[in-house]
């Protein structure tokens, strides 16, 4: 049976846009079922760069998955623009330790050993030569200073709690799927204020394997009784978009954190700047259409 593309996200009258890279904390002191019915897919050239970079132009939408069934979330960086803290964290304990030759950590640092990764694997990364109980003491500390910062800091990315509502309207099922510690996790939901909204918390050290693998994915798909067909995942990191589309979902890239490139790159279907940027909403809509029109050709 042939098959056909729908109209993606950006095509057609809707555009592309961009977004802004994360600008670190500053320290002071450190001056589908298929559908039936034909469309024409005309894409616009940033859909059409995608596809030349091995980013197919279908991705750029979500009606694959209508019936909508399930959303997952990561936290860190994706619920709340938590990066900066834990940045700033990594930096000033790292310093303590007279790390680099005392020479802070950079954004480049922190994105490509320490964010969105499993404390296990952080520690191998920027303490090879430790033994495994140093390193890991190293990183609770890391965490309770987090945690002390985030009781003070932390805030919702914007549009959080409007995306929230619309889930819980269209009676979705919805799980946290992290990599953080649960004390973190739950201390991070909490200050929140979406404690309540979600049915299950999955935590990345619970499961055999942590993201980039999509065991905490699936387990999070297992507990909603859900269908990855029908599900889809917001993420901010590379580690965290490749375990969503392994375990068979398209994942939204939110852009608080890493590099849009990094976020392409892994598998995101498409970037958003937050949760009230126009690309998301019209996303959604798309998926209430494309629900609509399936049942009705059923």
């Amino acid at each position: 049976m042939a098959k056909y593309f729908l109209p993606s996200l950006c095509c057609l009258d809707l555009h592309c846009s961009l977004v802004s890279p994360w600008s670190p904390l500053k320290d002071p002191s450190l001056k589908q079922k298929k559908s039936r019915r034909i469309t024409l897919h005309i894409c616009c050239s940033s859909c059409q760069k995608m596809s030349s970079d091995s980013h197919p132009t279908e991705r750029c939408s979500l009606s694959r998955i209508a019936p909508l069934e399930a959303v997952l979330f990561d936290i860190d960086g994706t619920l709340c623009d938590s990066d900066p803290l834990h940045f700033l964290g990594y930096r000033e304990m790292l310093l303590e330790i007279g790390f680099n030759d005392g020479v802070p950590i950079d954004e480049e640092f922190f994105v490509k050993n320490i964010s969105g990764k499993h404390n296990p694997d952080i520690c191998r990364a920027i303490f090879p030569d430790w033994d495994t109980e140093k390193g890991l003491k190293f990183m609770d500390d890391k965490e309770a200073r987090f945690r002390r910062l985030a009781k003070e800091k932390l805030k919702p990315v914007d549009g959080l709690h409007k995306l929230c509502e619309w889930i819980k309207d269209h009676g979705l099922k919805r799980a946290a799927v992290t990599n953080a510690p649960r004390a973190n996790a739950e201390l991070m939901i909490s200050v929140l204020g979406v404690s309540d909204f979600f049915d299950v918390l999955i935590v990345g050290s619970e499961c055999e394997r942590a993201k980039p693998f999509p065991d905490p994915y699936l387990k999070g798909l297992e507990a909603l009784k859900a269908s990855p067909n029908h599900s889809f995942v917001f993420e901010d990191s590379a580690s965290g978009i490749k375990a969503g589309v392994a375990a068979g979902m398209p994942v939204v890239g939110i852009t608080t954190g890493n590099p849009e490139n990094i976020l392409n790159e892994a598998g995101a279907t498409f970037l958003i700047k937050d949760y009230n940027d126009p690309k998301l909403w019209s996303a959604l809509e798309e998926l209430e259409r494309t629900a609509v029109g399936t049942t009705a050709t059923a």
